[in-house]
């Protein structure tokens, strides 16, 4: 036993789980917390933001980059609420991160007194967007309930967690155990005769497929394989970007992988909602599916498979592998037909987004592989979902499903903390970047080399172009008074550029890349981009729908 306070309690579990980051905004109910991270000196690294929204991003960001849990910090009430946004996004995006919430004295909880922050059933209220989420009320109580965060966090389908601690416990001493690391524990084991049903159904295949998402972010060689002696093209739409490398020919993005959908026998889907799929293009009895799942419900939503299998994608993947290898099983090559269908589907895209194209084409040139792009509800982050090429997993991060606009800057932000060997870019629309531009000053007080690109239009552009089709083009509120991006980001003290066009954006880039710290580049937009949505909206091209 050693005496220490509620606060010193939460943050000495945390350092033997392994975290060495957290982002955290200050307030009256975290005091106490900040103290004890303080004493924590070099072995701590401490970014905070300038709102509560900030430092959740960034806390998704790092762990959806990272694959590690991201830890941040808010006070409770409006604290805790202005970030539920964020975990609304890792929800959306099983990533793993860890909301640690300050609360009113222990005494006034659910009395209504009026307490600074305070909101009736916090913890309630939170649980609809968490795995997991628990009140610690004593010291002692906090090395077991950090235990059960990360054994949340690390065991089965990875999503956001809560603690928090009224600021009354944080202060007081008492004698508290220190446990030891959360491990992880063991998944579902897949059954052999699944196994060996789904083995039956894709050797038999004529036109296989496979659908990753981020369930297969740790499995990309195994994918690979499976894939090879298969012939099997594998679709990525957003979070399973680059499990197999985007300029393999097997490799198949989402118009690609709408294309091939209508002619195929067999779908080997894993780790992936398979929403747009089986909602959209439909499912008949034609096409065989197969999921793999460590989250049981996703396996059997929408629509019943053929094979469902609630396990762990890399004990099934291996048990696959292993008997296509004692099978010697290998299908003829298709690299000829995937080749020519890749390179349609390119020129397709070109033709209807070429200005999108132009510009995402000038990043990944200037992005060096290694690098990471976070994308925006933004026309250019919109194309990017199908127009990015991208080379291992964890290098595209995106809001998913949730669509938050203004998530990507300070997610960018998180990713930068966590990957500071790395240049990452992320790009943002004129309204999307000011939700949180207040985080320029996090990242030039932190030094963050983030290169953030913002296409101004002076528009809520998806707005306005549906108030123009649909309304008879009454316009209303979405146009927008913006300031000099790059006047403003050389006020904050970080560097700005301009560009108006690809050309241009290629050398502000590489200007951005010489400096230190956080850099704006301003692209002038004068007319509206092409709409993205003919290669995500993409018709029904099978016989039924599921729903």
């Amino acid at each position: 036993m050693t005496e220490m306070t509620g606060a010193q309690a939460i943050i000495e579990s945390l350092r033997i789980n392994g975290v060495d980051t957290v982002f955290a905004l200050p307030g009256g109910q975290l005091d106490f917390l900040f103290d004890a991270m303080y004493d924590q000196g070099d072995d701590f690294t401490l970014i905070h933001s300038r709102h509560e929204q900030g430092v959740a991003y960034m806390a998704y960001g790092y762990a959806k980059s990272t694959g590690k849990e991201g830890v941040y910090a808010v006070v409770p009430g409006p604290g805790l609420l202005n970030s539920s946004a964020a975990l609304c996004t890792a929800w959306a995006n099983y990533a793993p991160v860890l909301c640690i919430s300050g609360q009113i004295p222990l005494a006034g909880i659910g009395k209504g007194y009026g307490d600074l922050h305070e909101i009736d059933d916090q913890l309630g209220m939170i649980s609809h967007i968490t795995k997991w989420a628990e009140r610690i009320d004593s010291a002692d109580a906090a090395p077991a309930a950090v235990s059960k965060a990360f054994e949340q966090l690390r065991n089965g389908a990875p999503r956001p967690v809560e603690i928090e601690m009224p600021m009354d416990i944080m202060a007081s001493k008492g004698p508290v155990e220190l446990l030891e690391k959360t491990s992880r524990g063991s998944a579902p084991a897949p059954e052999d005769s699944a196994i060996e049903q789904a083995l039956e159904i894709l050797c038999a295949a004529t036109k296989p497929m496979i659908v990753v998402g981020s369930g297969a972010l740790d499995t990309g060689d195994r994918v690979l394989n499976i894939a090879s002696r298969l012939q099997a093209p594998v679709m990525a739409f957003r979070n399973g970007k680059g499990i197999v490398r985007s300029d393999h020919y097997l490799s198949a993005n989402f118009p690609m992988g709408h294309a091939l959908w209508a002619d195929s026998d067999a779908v080997l889907a894993i780790g992936t909602r398979l929403h747009w799929p089986l909602v959209m293009w439909g499912k008949d009895d034609d096409l065989k599916l197969i999921r793999v799942d460590i989250d049981a419900e996703q396996v059997s939503r929408i629509c019943k498979p053929e094979v469902g299998i609630h396990a762990d994608a890399s004990d099934v993947l291996d048990r696959m592998l292993a008997q296509l290898e004692g099978k010697a099983f290998q299908a003829p090559s298709r690299e000829q037909e995937l080749s020519e269908l890749k390179a349609r589907i390119d020129r397709e895209v070109r033709a209807k987004v070429g200005p999108q194209m132009a510009y995402l084409d000038v990043i990944r040139e200037e992005l060096p592989e290694d690098g990471i792009f976070v994308d925006e509800v933004t026309q250019v982050g919109f194309v990017s979902w199908y127009g990015f090429p991208v080379y291992k997993p964890r290098q595209h991060i995106t809001a998913g499903y949730q669509g938050t606009l203004g998530f990507g800057f300070a997610t960018a932000l998180g990713v930068v903390a966590g990957n500071r060997d790395k240049r990452v870019i992320q790009v943002s629309g004129d309204g999307g970047f000011m939700f949180n531009v207040q985080e320029l000053a996090t990242a030039v007080q932190y030094q963050l080399p983030l290169v953030t690109i913002i296409f101004d239009d002076g528009r809520f552009t998806n707005v306005q172009r549906q108030q123009r089709e649909w309304f008879d083009g009454r316009v209303l509120c979405s146009d927008l008074h913006n300031p000099d991006f790059v006047k403003m980001a050389e006020s904050f003290g970080a560097a700005g550029f301009a560009a108006h066009d690809p050309e241009s954006l290629r050398t502000a880039i590489r200007q951005a890349f010489e400096q230190s710290g956080p850099s704006i580049i301003s692209v002038d937009v004068q007319e509206f981009f092409p709409p993205p949505w003919p290669f995500l909206m993409m018709p029904q091209n099978r016989k039924a729908v599921c729903s």
